[in-house]
């Protein structure tokens, strides 16, 4: 059997593949080190461009199976892959961990008041009284509920928050004091401290928070994004935070990657800017090689994959 490995996760892999699995590496622009034309599984490097995915499927008409280490799929779901009958799997539930962390880290920056903080340090002046704000009782709302918003949902409850979420099929969840439907949402904004995006991207959830949403949040509201930037109008959003519909935002996710530098995003007072890293820590990339290669191992021997793609739903 042969694999198209990434450049960038080749050196991981290579070491641990059985000795009648040879390989071909891919660079982030499609390139090969080989002939990848008798290749059957496809592992996609990080941000992984519509051309090299499509010069990928060109140069191997065999690929039957595909593994992506990202959880979201959108970027891979155009017309020319679901042209082909590959199966798809994602890399969901390896990226939970940091990301949670990340965002209590965003909760932690807004309510401490730490950019304000940052700047007394810098102007040598000490503020004899700087309130703070709590987590304790506090409430957050997390869309999707999914591998990271789960990991979310355990971490702030730590900190003694209310935790809502919302799904397609509500069900009970461990640390989610409620659970709506995916159209149920939006009435819960009005009580909600913290939001959290934490969906895919599909057809159904671009723009899903937009000028209408976005008003119906409380005035000292915090929207943290960690999945993708295209959930948001951001036109709109810019105008939440300039009026003050919402107290602030933490953004580790544009629709334009990397975020431009005339972007008016940098310079808001009330806006977190990251530059969509909160899953990247020295843990996910042997997670990420973990799961790919239990999923060979799994497909070697015809079982079930894991984290297997709807491609219809787009998850």
């Amino acid at each position: 059997m042969k694999i198209i490995l990434p450049v960038e996760l080749a050196d991981n892999i290579e070491p641990l593949l059985p000795s009648n699995i040879t390989f071909v590496r891919v660079d982030s622009e499609g390139n090969f080190d080989g002939d990848p034309s008798e290749a059957e599984v496809y592992l996609n490097g990080f941000k992984l461009k519509n051309t090299t995915l499509h010069k990928v499927l060109a140069a191997a008409p065999t690929i039957r199976w595909q593994h992506t280490p990202s959880a979201g799929v959108n970027h891979i779901l155009t017309p020319t892959f679901l042209s082909h009958d590959i199966i798809l799997t994602n890399g969901s539930g390896v990226h939970a961990i940091p990301i949670a962390e990340f965002v209590l880290s965003f909760m932690l920056y807004h309510a401490k008041n730490v950019r304000k903080l940052e700047d007394l340090q810098a102007n040598h002046h000490w503020l004899k009284w700087l309130e703070m704000q709590e987590l304790y009782n506090k409430t957050l709302l997390i869309i999707g509920t999914g591998n990271i918003g789960k990991e979310i949902a355990l971490r702030a409850k730590a900190f003694g928050m209310q935790i809502w979420g919302s799904r397609r099929n509500p069900e009970p969840l461990p640390n989610f004091d409620k659970i709506v439907g995916a159209n149920e949402w939006k009435a819960l904004l009005p009580e909600a401290d913290y939001i959290v995006i934490a969906t895919p991207l599909t057809p159904e959830t671009k723009g899903l928070i937009n000028a209408e949403t976005l008003r119906l949040m409380r005035p000292s509201a915090y929207l943290i994004n960690i999945a993708r930037g295209a959930i948001v109008d951001e036109n709109a959003l810019l105008t939440a935070l300039r009026q003050g519909w919402i107290a602030g935002a933490g953004l580790d996710t544009f629709e334009t990657e990397p975020l431009p530098t005339e972007s008016p995003f940098w310079s808001l007072p009330n806006a977190f800017i990251t530059p969509h890293c909160s899953a990247l820590t020295p843990q996910l990339r042997s997670r990420i090689v973990e799961l790919f290669l239990d999923n060979l191992t799994r497909y070697r021997h015809k079982k079930p994959l894991r984290n297997v793609v709807d491609r219809n739903a787009g998850y």
